[in-house]
């Protein structure tokens, strides 16, 4: 099933969902914890490491350091991986509200990682967009 890439229409029914519960990014050099990597929501490996992003609860649980707490905004719509500008117009805007933005764009969604600080702000720009 192909995504929408017209910008226009992706921008017009962007539809961000605030997801409930508070992650948190961790990164381990090695022995990374395997019951960490099952109950994570995403994983990364990068030359330095393997990324995770688990529920702050899941790290607190295991005693995992973690620097920031994130909500989570899922964007309702289904974009073409290959579309040009879309998630940079939503950065752009965010930015503008100086709001700090770590993206993933899976298969089917875009998923927006703020701070929880910033939920609801991000929330009120991306729906104003």
């Amino acid at each position: 099933m192909a995504g929408i890439s017209d910008i226009q229409k992706l921008l017009s029914n962007i539809s961000p969902k605030l997801r409930d519960g508070e992650y948190v990014f961790l990164t381990f050099s090695a022995n990374q914890p395997e019951e960490l990597v099952s109950q994570s929501i995403c994983s990364f490996k990068e030359e330095e490491g393997l990324t995770l992003i688990v529920d702050r609860s899941i790290a607190d649980e295991h005693g995992s350091a973690y620097e920031a707490v994130w909500s989570m905004i899922t964007l309702d719509i289904h974009s073409d991986l290959e579309t040009v500008g879309f998630l940079a117009a939503i950065s752009t805007k965010l930015a503008e509200a100086n709001i700090s933005l770590n993206c993933i764009s899976a298969y089917y969604h875009d998923h927006l990682f703020v701070t929880v600080e910033n939920k609801d702000k991000a929330m009120a720009v991306i729906q104003n967009m």
